[in-house]
C-alpha cells in the first residue's frame, strides 16, 4: 500500500465499496453523534466522510485531534446509511470506516475558522494566508487562475506565438507610473528599475525578427493600492510584426472570447460573451456617451450633449449659462420610467452628487409632454421640445443634468450614469444587464494631453505608439489634435488590456518625444537601445497586454484582486505574513553605498493632545 494514500479525498464513490483504502488530509470538521464520531477529511481534491464508533479503540484518541491537523487513515469504504447521502459532494454516497489512524502533524488552536467564513478581517487573513488558502473559495479561485493561464497559453501556441522571458531588472521607462528601483552594489549610485511592462524588450524582439511574441509577464508599478490594482501583477504580453490594428484585434478576440466562454459558468451561472468582432468605440465618443474610456456596456444609459438647449435666449437658467460662458458644457442622462418615483429618489441622487463635489444633480421630469421639476420652470416649451428630441425623452422619463468644464463634466456624468443606473435597479426598474460579459474596443486615443498642473504637452497613453498620419501629422498638426493608433479592450467597466501599433521609424520617435519635451540627448540616454535598433531596419509592428489578474477577478466575480492571488500584500503594500517591506541592516546599506534620509515622525499637535 502507498505510504500516505491510495486515493484522494475527492475520488471515492460507490464503485469502491468494500475496498480498503488509505487517505491523507486535513481534519475539516468533527461531529460527535453519541458514540459515533464523524470526521470530514479534506485535501485539495475534495472531502470524504470518515467514521469511527465506540467499539473502536481509536475513538478516544481521534476525539482529541483538533481541526486542521494532518492525519492519515486506513479503512473500508461502505455506503452511507439510507437517507444520509450528500448530493453536493462527489464522495457523498460513501464513507470510510476507520481501522487505523496516524497523526502526521497536529494543529495549534486556530486564529480563525477554515471550514466556514467567520468574518475574519482581511489583515488577519493575510497574516495567516496559508490557512486562508485552505478555504474552499480560495482553493477554487487559485485553481481558476491556473486554468485560465493554461488556457491562454494553449491558445497562443495554437497561433504560432513563441513564449519569451524578458529581464526583470532593467532601465526606467515612462509607462505612466512610478518605478520600483533596485540599488546596484557593483555600480554605486545607480539603480535598476523593475519593469512596469516589457515594452521595449518585446519591440526589440520584433526588430530581431521573431515575428510573434507572448509572455505571461510580471510587472511592477509603485502606485497606491486599490481593489482592482496591485503593485505586482501579471499580464498576457503580446507583440506581432507586419500587422495592422485590425489584425491585432482579429488575433486576440478569439483568445478572449474562448477563454471567457470556457469559464463563463465558474460562479454557477452561465454567462454570455460578446460575439466577435467586438464593437469599437472611439475615445471621443466614449467620453461623450459614457463619461469614461472604460464604459460598462451592461448599463444602457447614455449621456448626450444638451449645451445648445441651455444656450437659447429663452432659457433663463443662469447657473448653467454662466458656466457655458466660461467654456463649459451641459450633459444630460435620460432615466426612462422614473418619473413617478418619490421625491426621495431624486433627493438621494442630488445628495450623492454634492458628496462628490458637484453643486447637485438637477433634473426635469417629462409628464404629458411638458417638463416639471426644479429646473423645468426655467426651460420654456420650445426648449423642452428641443431637449426631448436631443435626449429621446418620453412621458414618464426623467433627465438629469451635469454642467461644468468639458473634462470635469465628462467625469461627473460618467459617475452619475452608473449611480442613476444603480438607483433604478434598487427601485425595481431593472436597468443594468446581468449574466453577461460585455466587451468593446476603445480606439483613436489622443497622442498627447495637456498636463493640468504643469500646462505642458505630454503623452496621453503609450509613448511608443504610431501617431495617425505619421511624421506629417507631427509636423503640421496641433499636438492636441493628433490621434494615435492606440486601443484598449474593456469588459464590464474594467480596462482589461491596452495596446498600440508601434512607431518603428527613428525620425518619428525623435519628433514625437521632442513634442513631449524630450531632447535628443535625453532620448539617446534613456531609449538609445530601441532608437538604435530602429536605425538598422524595424518592421511595422503592434501589440497589446491583457491583465491576467483582472480577467480572473471578473470570471470569479470577485470585487478585489487579493481574492484571486495565492500570496499578496494588503492595501498598504505590506506582507503581514513575511514581514515585508523590512528595514535593511547597516551592513546591507554599506554594501549598497546608501544612507537613509527618513521623514521625521509626525508629532502630535497641541490641538490633538487636547482632543485626546
Amino acid at each position: 500500500m502507498h505510504t500516505y494514500r491510495t486515493h484522494t479525498c475527492g475520488q471515492l464513490d460507490k464503485s469502491h465499496i468494500d475496498e480498503t483504502v488509505k487517505l491523507s488530509g486535513w481534519v475539516h470538521k468533527k461531529r460527535d453523534h453519541g458514540g459515533v464520531l464523524f470526521i470530514d477529511l479534506r485535501d485539495t481534491y475534495g472531502l470524504t466522510q470518515c467514521v469511527v464508533d465506540e467499539e473502536s479503540p481509536l475513538i478516544n484518541e481521534i476525539d482529541k485531534w483538533r481541526n486542521e491537523s494532518v492525519i492519515t487513515i486506513i479503512g473500508k469504504v461502505r455506503a452511507r446509511a439510507e437517507g444520509t447521502d450528500n448530493d453536493k459532494l462527489s464522495t457523498g454516497a460513501i464513507e470510510v470506516y476507520i481501522s487505523e489512524a496516524e497523526m502526521q502533524s497536529e494543529a495549534d488552536i486556530l486564529p480563525f475558522q477554515v471550514a466556514e467564513d467567520d468574518g475574519t478581517g482581511e489583515d488577519h487573513r493575510l497574516k495567516y494566508r496559508y490557512l486562508d488558502l485552505r478555504r474552499e473559495k480560495m482553493q477554487k479561485n487559485i485553481r481558476l487562475r491556473n486554468n485560465v493561464i493554461r488556457s491562454i497559453r494553449e491558445r497562443m501556441y495554437e497561433q504560432d506565438f513563441q513564449e519569451f522571458q524578458t529581464p526583470i531588472m532593467g532601465a526606467s521607462s515612462p509607462e505612466g507610473a512610478r518605478d520600483y528601483l533596485v540599488p546596484s552594489r557593483l555600480h554605486p549610485g545607480k539603480f535598476y528599475a523593475l519593469p512596469q511592462a516589457p515594452q521595449q524588450f518585446k519591440q526589440l524582439l520584433m526588430m530581431s525578427g521573431f515575428d510573434k511574441y507572448f509572455q505571461i509577464a510580471p510587472c511592477f508599478r509603485d502606485e497606491d493600492g486599490r481593489a482592482d490594482r496591485l503593485a505586482e501583477f501579471y499580464q498576457l504580453d503580446v507583440e506581432m510584426s507586419f500587422v495592422t490594428q485590425d489584425e491585432v484585434f482579429a488575433t486576440l478576440e478569439p483568445v478572449l472570447y474562448n477563454t471567457f466562454a470556457q469559464f463563463s459558468d465558474f460562479t454557477g451561472e452561465k454567462r454570455t460573451v460578446t460575439e466577435t468582432p467586438f464593437p469599437r468605440i472611439t475615445y471621443k465618443d466614449a467620453m461623450l456617451k459614457y463619461g469614461s474610456d472604460k464604459p460598462d456596456l451592461r448599463n444602457p444609459l447614455e449621456i448626450v450633449d444638451v449645451t445648445s438647449v441651455f444656450e437659447r435666449d429663452d432659457v433663463e437658467f443662469n447657473a448653467f449659462k454662466n458656466v457655458i460662458k466660461k467654456g463649459g458644457v451641459v450633459r444630460a442622462i435620460r432615466a426612462p420610467g422614473v418619473g413617478e418615483q418619490p421625491r426621495s429618489f431624486f433627493d438621494k441622487l442630488n445628495s450623492w452628487a454634492q458628496s462628490e463635489g458637484a453643486p447637485g444633480l438637477g433634473y426635469i421630469i417629462i409628464e404629458s409632454g411638458a417638463g416639471k421639476g426644479p429646473i423645468a420652470k426655467f426651460v420654456p416649451e420650445a426648449a423642452t421640445d428641443e431637449l426631448k428630441k436631443a435626449a429621446a425623452l418620453e412621458d414618464g422619463d426623467a433627465v438629469f443634468f451635469i454642467c461644468d468644464l468639458e473634462r470635469k463634466a465628462a467625469k461627473m456624468a460618467g459617475m452619475a450614469r452608473d449611480k442613476i443606473c444603480d438607483a433604478m435597479d434598487e427601485t425595481g426598474i431593472k436597468t443594468r444587464e446581468t449574466g453577461c460579459y460585455k466587451f468593446c474596443w476603445i480606439v483613436d486615443y489622443p497622442m498627447y494631453d495637456l498636463d493640468e498642473h504643469t500646462a505642458k504637452i505630454d503623452f496621453s497613453h503609450n509613448p511608443f505608439s504610431m501617431p495617425q498620419g505619421g511624421l506629417k501629422a507631427l509636423n503640421t498638426k496641433d499636438p492636441l489634435d493628433i490621434l494615435a493608433d492606440q486601443y484598449d479592450c474593456v469588459c464590464n467597466g474594467f480596462e482589461l488590456a491596452s495596446g498600440a501599433i508601434r512607431n518603428h521609424k527613428p525620425e518619428i520617435m525623435e519628433k514625437a518625444f521632442g513634442i513631449a519635451g524630450y531632447s535628443l540627448e535625453v532620448l539617446e540616454e534613456k531609449f538609445g537601445g530601441m532608437l538604435n535598433a530602429m536605425r538598422y531596419g524595424a518592421p511595422p509592428h503592434g501589440g497589446i497586454a491583457y491583465g491576467i489578474d483582472r480577467i480572473v477577478m471578473i470570471l470569479a466575480d470577485e470585487p478585489n484582486l487579493r481574492e484571486i492571488y495565492a500570496f499578496v500584500m494588503n492595501g498598504q503594500y505590506e506582507d503581514l505574513m513575511m514581514g515585508a517591506p523590512s528595514e535593511p541592516n547597516a551592513e546591507q546599506l554599506k554594501e549598497l553605498h546608501l544612507k537613509l534620509n527618513l521623514p521625521k515622525p509626525k508629532t502630535e499637535s497641541n490641538e490633538e493632545k487636547k482632543r485626546a
